[in-house]
């Protein structure tokens, strides 16, 4: 799709196409200025600008709409100056669709040794070499994410890990709610890049009530759900989505950080999330796993010695339409190429998985996809919990 004109029209219109009348599900399109994209969406993630083992044509090939990149790793290395002077990430690394750059908050988890957190912003010691030091605040968060031009562009918010309590968690979402502001007043580019702030509170549903409240005063586009998928239960996780989805407002994307299994995403697009992302199907590609409905092939396995099979008799992508089991078994965790042909495995599954959760809203079946689905992974019914009770809170049960 072309590049759309940059007029005062906002850069982010989003339409619903369709509600399921039994959940909080829903479908509809959103217009950024690079491209269209179609919800609920999962977002592959390129940290460094380059998602692993893939080349952006063939992203676009595999009709990505959208993908992730780093705020924090980008500003570090190649660093805002020389993406400035490249015109931004986009044409520096050949990507004509959309971008969405979370903030550099998550590596305050992630890379919690190296960093310190004051309410300026966070000081991080480089990864790269033990000299360097990086001050990242709001301000520079968006300044970074400015030069790097992404579609939707992230707050810098005060992120704990989701395992956390006590009063850091409380002191960490009243930071968030001022760094938010703190963003929009830094933002050079609202008619062009998109500021979603991040609801944030632990496993605290009171907090998060209180964050999401907050956060749905300021004028912004979309929102986002962070601090979660971090190592708490499912079932604290899952409460807490839904109770984000309850107060933000249904004219607006919302966008679950860090999501991408695919139970997951199923359950919480029955909750009423649009976006995800994750590395996961990449990640999981680099060590030799391929991703089915019914869960995962670990291709190392001595039974795929002599398995004949595409990886999904179902898949149309280039990956199983041209290989099979036994030669990938050969050469999974060996061959760099293994990497690059499961990855594009893995993304097509993530997308089709999207694409037909799409199509059963619009078709008013999302409640028959959903158990069709659970079925599949869960052949024997033995559903967990969570997700039992995840979906009966959004009137869906399951065979």
């Amino acid at each position: 799709m072309n590049k759309m004109s940059h007029s005062k029209r906002s850069p982010l219109i989003f339409e619903l196409i369709a509600e399921c009348n039994t959940s909080k599900a829903r479908t509809g399109v959103m217009t950024l200025i690079h491209s269209v994209v179609d919800t609920p969406v999962f977002m592959p993630v390129g940290t460094q600008g380059t998602l692993k083992g893939l080349l952006p044509q063939q992203l676009e090939n595999l009709n990505c709409q959208i993908m992730l990149s780093n705020t924090y790793h980008l500003g570090t290395r190649p660093g805002p100056e020389i993406l400035e002077k490249a015109g931004g990430l986009h044409k520096f690394m050949g990507w004509n669709r959309s971008l969405l750059t979370d903030s550099g908050g998550f590596q305050m988890v992630s890379l919690l040794k190296l960093a310190e957190i004051t309410e300026k912003g966070v000081k991080f010691k480089s990864p790269y070499n033990a000299e360097s030091e990086c001050m990242l605040t709001p301000e520079h968060s968006i300044e970074i994410q400015n030069a790097i031009g992404a579609d939707i562009v992230m707050q810098l918010d005060d992120v704990v890990s989701s395992v956390t309590t006590g009063p850091r968690v409380e002191e960490a979402m009243h930071r968030t709610l001022r760094w938010i502001d703190r963003c929009l007043s830094a933002h050079k580019r609202p008619d062009e890049q998109s500021i979603f702030p991040i609801v944030q509170g632990g496993l605290n549903p009171e907090l998060r009530t209180e964050c999401a409240k907050q956060l749905i005063k300021r004028k912004v586009n979309g929102y986002a759900i962070g601090g979660l998928s971090g190592g708490e239960s499912k079932d604290e996780f899952w409460k807490m989505v839904h109770l984000s989805t309850d107060i933000l407002p249904k004219n607006k994307p919302r966008y679950l950080m860090g999501v991408g299994f695919a139970v997951d995403l199923v359950v919480c697009c029955a909750l009423g999330i649009d976006m995800f992302d994750c590395v996961f199907p990449s990640r999981t590609a680099r060590f030799g796993c391929a991703l089915i409905r019914n869960g995962q092939l670990n291709l190392k396995q001595v039974q795929y010695k002599n398995d004949k099979r595409p990886i999904d008799d179902n898949c149309d992508c280039s990956t199983c339409k041209e290989y099979t089991r036994d030669y990938l078994h050969q050469i999974v965790t060996v061959e760099t190429v293994a990497c690059h042909l499961l990855t594009v495995h893995n993304i097509a599954f993530q997308l089709n998985l999207m694409k037909d959760i799409r199509e059963s809203i619009k078709a008013q079946k999302f409640t028959e996809f959903v158990q069709d689905f659970m079925l599949t992974v869960y052949p024997d019914k033995t559903y967990p919990t969570w997700v039992i009770d995840s979906l009966k809170a959004v009137n869906i049960n399951l065979l």
